[in-house]
């Protein structure tokens, strides 16, 4: 792509250097060559982005006005590290080649749209619909009666459930479990067996989701789990059935999210984050890594961030751990030898009698 086109579907200008570069992808400062694409966020990395092979550098306005007469072409936008990124997904390749593996088992009922691509021994099941540009890779299942929609990328030994629908875009990385039976079950007190509640929701999964390795989302019990737009999700992490997450929230790695949970718009979950069932995280919630909801809590306050066990406003949480600190440094240490021990219950009784007939006497 010429980089004045780039630019165009950047809202930015070239300043300097060619417009008419042809630009084929991003790249580090250090790895990049002479049809890559860096950018710059300050003058320090400007000043190595414009010493280096890149054909063209990303800069803002203010940064721009210290590049002065480089020669190198420069690519002039609001924020640079986010066009970079954009820049990096408008100049992947757009065209899939449309490949079937011989080995790849594909029901003779199923919809297949136009250049989709399915990898080595995977299975796609009957009633299935593939939408275009999209990619199966080698060993996943497409169960029965799902859908997926235009550019999706389904990678290596991903397992969709029968009745699961993915939206446009959706990015499912390798071993992630999409659609299985939610983890719910009814005691009977008279024998202490356990019956699993009937699980026969569906999961939905909205345009440009990202859904990460080994992660696994369960299906609604009677109607559905969903997940909204935009939403990312790291590797290992689990959601439980029923649950719903709405848009452009980020999930990090081994959170687990109990089954009927609400996590609102915007909303972003730190590392190895516990949310009971019934919980709700509200509309912009920051959670730190490592906290735990409670079940049926309501965690609100957009761009407050909350920690600790159970979660509560990072302000009241670390004024807590500070008085639990002062605590411990004023607390006396227990001796080495530990308490004295009372020899016996007899000898502890002679002792008082001794001290309350001293008493009477002395009045």
């Amino acid at each position: 792509m010429r980089l004045i086109q780039l630019a165009e579907l950047l809202d930015g200008k070239v300043c300097g250097g060619a417009a008419e570069l042809e630009v084929s992808g991003v790249a580090s400062i250090a790895g990049a060559g002479g049809h890559d694409l860096v950018f710059a966020e300050d003058a320090a990395v400007l000043r190595e982005a414009l010493s280096s092979a890149a054909g063209a550098v990303i800069v803002s306005a203010k940064v721009n006005a210290d590049a002065g007469d480089s020669g190198k072409a420069l690519l002039v936008v609001a924020r640079p590290k986010l066009a970079f990124a954009r820049a990096a997904r408008l100049l992947s390749d757009a065209e899939v080649e449309a490949a079937v593996h011989p080995t790849a088992v594909i029901a003779a009922d199923v919809v297949r749209g136009r250049r989709v691509s399915v990898g080595a021994y995977a299975v796609v099941e009957a009633h299935a619909h593939l939408g275009d540009e999209s990619v199966i890779g080698a060993g996943a299942v497409i169960g029965r009666g799902v859908r997926l929609g235009r550019g999706c990328r389904i990678y290596p030994r991903v397992v969709i459930y029968a009745g699961t629908e993915l939206g446009d875009r959706v990015v499912a990385h390798a071993g992630a479990v999409l659609g299985s039976d939610g983890f719910g079950y009814v005691r009977d007190d008279a024998t202490g067996e356990y019956i699993q509640f009937p699980q026969q929701g569906r999961l939905v999964i909205e345009d440009d989701v990202e859904i990460g390795a080994n992660t696994t989302i369960d299906r609604g019990a009677l109607e559905e789990t969903r997940i909204g737009r935009g939403v990312k999700i790291d590797n290992l992490v689990h959601i439980g059935h029923n649950v719903r997450v709405e848009r452009d929230v980020v999930i990090a790695a081994q959170t687990g999210v109990s089954g009927s949970c609400l996590i609102r718009a915007g909303a972003v979950v730190g590392g190895q984050v516990g949310i009971g069932d019934h919980a709700e995280i509200g509309e912009g919630v920051i959670l730190g890594s490592g906290s735990g909801v409670l079940t049926h809590k309501k965690v609100r306050g957009a761009g407050v961030v909350h920690w600790g066990r159970p979660a509560r406003p990072l302000a009241q949480y670390l004024k807590e751990l500070a008085a639990l600190g002062r605590l411990g440094a004023d607390a006396k240490p227990i001796s080495k030898a530990g308490p004295k021990p009372v020899r016996s219950q007899k000898a502890a009784a002679k002792r008082a009698s001794s001290k309350r007939s001293s008493s009477k006497k002395a009045k």
